[in-house]
């Protein structure tokens, strides 16, 4: 597109040299990847204990009126929850003072959405995921089809929620509650922190609910089913649905 600088190279393919690791035999190698492996598997641990805090951290009532454009008309924060009790909102930059414009967006946060599980997996877990931008519908229906997309992409009116919850500079992701007809802000992470979510896992472990598997370390009162099992096709999971 006229507007979206083209790629370039790596610089490893550039370089006329390069130093790799040394070359060693194959105990030596063993040995250092099981020492590495037991580290790889304390960090592990540890972020499963950073989780498990994660899920006990309190949450703030938020008002429900903030206003967001959908492909079928105007909804409120409510309405993106579509019926779950869980909603992940990334704040994607896509708008006329953003690299890339009119016909692509930003590119980190197009890189992250390549990055991105099938919405359905989330849902399966009584999740939502939406994205949030200031461009506008048609704009994004192009977009997404263009990148091959399916994750449900909102327009924002104006500045208020993305200056509510600390992403009106920066790229976000807030993490939301709903009981009934009342909605709780529970999380929020931007940054180098977002490099790490994509997976459907790492959304999942943002959440209260988490994966809601038995080994997972809750609260009391927070639903948990059998792990591994609940896993489908993307596809596939209308026919389990309540």
């Amino acid at each position: 597109m006229a507007n979206e600088p083209p790629g370039i190279p790596a610089p490893s393919s550039l370089a006329k040299h390069i130093e790799w690791p040394k070359v060693v035999a194959k105990e030596e190698w063993e040995n250092a990847r099981n020492a590495l492996l037991a580290k790889e598997k304390a960090l592990m641990k540890q972020n499963d204990v950073l989780a498990a805090e994660r899920r006990r951290l309190p949450m703030m009532e938020v008002a429900t009126d903030y206003r967001f454009l959908t492909a079928d008309g105007e909804t409120n924060l409510l309405g993106l929850f579509a019926g779950r009790r869980q909603l992940i909102i990334y704040r994607f930059f896509y708008a006329p003072d953003v690299e890339n414009w009119p016909d692509g967006a930003c590119s980190g946060c197009s890189m992250f959405a390549d990055s991105v599980t099938h919405p359905e997996h989330l849902a399966a877990r009584d999740t939502s995921l939406v994205f949030a931008s200031a461009a506008p519908q048609e704009k994004i229906a192009a977009y997404k089809t263009r990148m091959g997309w399916s994750t449900p992409w909102v327009t924002l009116p104006d500045d208020r929620f993305s200056r509510d919850f600390d992403v009106k500079e920066m790229f976000g992701i807030n993490v939301f509650v709903r009981d009934g007809d009342r909605a709780y802000r529970s999380y929020f992470m931007n940054g180098r922190g977002v490099e790490a979510i994509g997976p459907i896992f790492t959304f999942l472990d943002l959440t209260p609910l988490g994966r809601q598997e038995t080994w997972q370390d809750v609260p009391i009162g927070r639903p948990q089913g059998d792990p591994y099992k609940w896993w489908r096709l993307h596809d596939h999971y209308l026919a389990s649905k309540p």
